[in-house]
């Protein structure tokens, strides 16, 4: 039996970013997976790579020695058949939750070394999910890079926009009159719903590979 784990970037429960992530483990669950969803901003404190080099160190070769909260995750990932990633897009980028997990994850894997690049031995499916409350063309900068260097050190990635979504339930709560909230609405019961289909496939053919 495959082991899928599951990373919910978000701080937001029941939104976006954990929807497309839920979908995507039940996709992978579909298949017969042992799937387990970690929600990263309902763990105790975490910080990214601390540069301390102890993953360069004989010994550790390849493994983050940082004793916090992450320790535990990045085992786990270690010991699965697949990854799945999801974010919200806050300034340009991925949420300081998942990019924390992303130092730790990639950097524990780069030797420094002429003779080889990566200490990981194992590569790993991975799908990326990132949610945008901007056209998802905005974002294909951003997924280029993460797929880049993911792919080069974590194994095969794919990945998954959705843009222009859904914030908050009442916009004139808050008065952001740049956004049409009507629009914002109907795109979450027209597309959205294709985007969770969509993120539903991503896991399952992950447990394909």
């Amino acid at each position: 039996m495959k082991k899928i784990i599951a990373i919910n970037g978000s701080p937001r429960s029941g939104w976006n970013t954990d929807i497309l992530v839920r979908e995507a483990a039940a996709g992978a669950a579909s298949t017969g997976a042992e799937v387990e969803v970690i929600d990263l901003y309902k763990l105790e404190k975490f910080t990214g790579c601390v540069s301390c080099f102890g993953c360069k160190a004989e010994g550790h070769l390849g493994q983050c020695v940082c004793r916090d909260a992450l320790h535990e995750v990045l085992e786990k990932i270690r010991r699965a058949d697949g990854l799945i990633l999801g974010s919200p897009v806050y300034l340009g980028d991925i949420s300081a939750g998942l990019r924390a997990l992303y130092e730790r994850l990639v950097f524990q894997y780069i030797t420094y070394k002429t003779e080889v690049r990566s200490y990981n031995e194992r590569k790993i499916p991975v799908a990326l999910i990132v949610t945008s409350n901007v056209p998802a063309e905005y974002d294909a900068e951003l997924l280029k890079r993460y797929k880049g260097t993911l792919q080069a050190f974590v194994g095969p990635v794919q990945t998954l926009a959705s843009g222009n979504t859904l914030q908050v339930s009442n916009y004139e709560r808050y008065n952001w009159t740049m956004f049409n909230a009507d629009e914002k609405k109907a795109r979450r019961e027209t597309v959205f719903p294709v985007e969770r289909q969509a993120a539903f496939r991503l896991g399952a053919d992950m447990c394909k590979e």
